[in-house]
């Protein structure tokens, strides 16, 4: 039996957590579906038409915040619920930027007889119809988290990956926002969790209005908030006692 036969026997969901992204959230459920896994969507208090558009969607599982918590929180209730039902959880982006079927890339990925955090590497990260707080914040968030002890990863910012769910449920993660899936490297590599990447393709539609709910400044600042919390804990705490936290 291959590799790839072997991790298609396992457990695996897809998490996909959402936020006002009633344009693409069919598609993308739609699509999650075709991979014959479970599928959890988390609507994280949206207030557009989001929960009309996937409350018709048979065959997954509804996750409601009635406000707005932050995708790390949303991710963090769809793991907590992946984990009744599975080892292993595919998360994906709700804005239609990544092709579902790129998830077996990522299950090929996962090495042998390891509990490991895969990452989809994006490709395609330049042109105009890519964001430049896409673009920039990758190599931005890539250094910082090396310099938090988690290692180099070339794309720290991707939000198609595989989790090992109770693994990742023990790392203690503080952060409940877009600042959770660096804060889940950095403290990956203090646990010394395998940590490995596969290319995925990236699609920004040309001349459609991207819905982003980056905000520059703001997710700045809770970013040097994170970093510096977690560069402080690298530097002044003992390896032994950090693996623990």
């Amino acid at each position: 039996m291959s590799k790839s036969e072997t991790h298609d026997r396992e457990r695996f969901a897809v998490v996909i957590p959402v936020y006002n992204h009633e344009q693409k959230i069919e598609d993308v459920v739609n699509g999650a579906m075709k991979l014959g896994f479970p599928v959890i969507v988390v609507n994280d208090g949206s207030t557009d038409g989001t929960g009309e558009k996937i409350k018709h969607i048979r065959g997954i599982r509804i996750l409601e915040h009635g406000v707005n918590l932050g995708k790390g929180a949303a991710l963090k209730t769809g793991l907590a619920e992946a984990s009744c039902i599975a080892d292993w959880a595919i998360t994906m982006d709700a804005d239609g930027q990544h092709d579902p079927q790129d998830a077996w890339r990522l299950i090929r990925a996962i090495p042998d007889n390891q509990r490991a955090l895969v990452i989809g590497v994006r490709s395609n990260m330049v042109g105009r119809d890519v964001p430049w707080t896409s673009s920039f914040g990758r190599q931005f968030s890539n250094f910082w988290v090396w310099a938090s002890g988690g290692g180099w990863i070339p794309d720290t910012q991707s939000g198609f990956r595989i989790y090992p769910v109770p693994e990742t449920l023990e790392l203690n993660i503080k952060a409940d926002r877009f600042q959770f899936e660096v804060e889940v490297l950095a403290r990956a590599g203090w646990k010394r969790m395998p940590v490995c990447c596969a290319p995925v393709q990236v699609s920004y539609t040309p001349g459609m209005e991207r819905i982003s709910h980056f905000r520059p400044f703001i997710d700045f600042m809770r970013n040097f908030f994170t970093f510096t919390r977690l560069i402080t804990r690298r530097i002044f705490v003992p390896f032994w006692i950090r693996r623990k936290m």
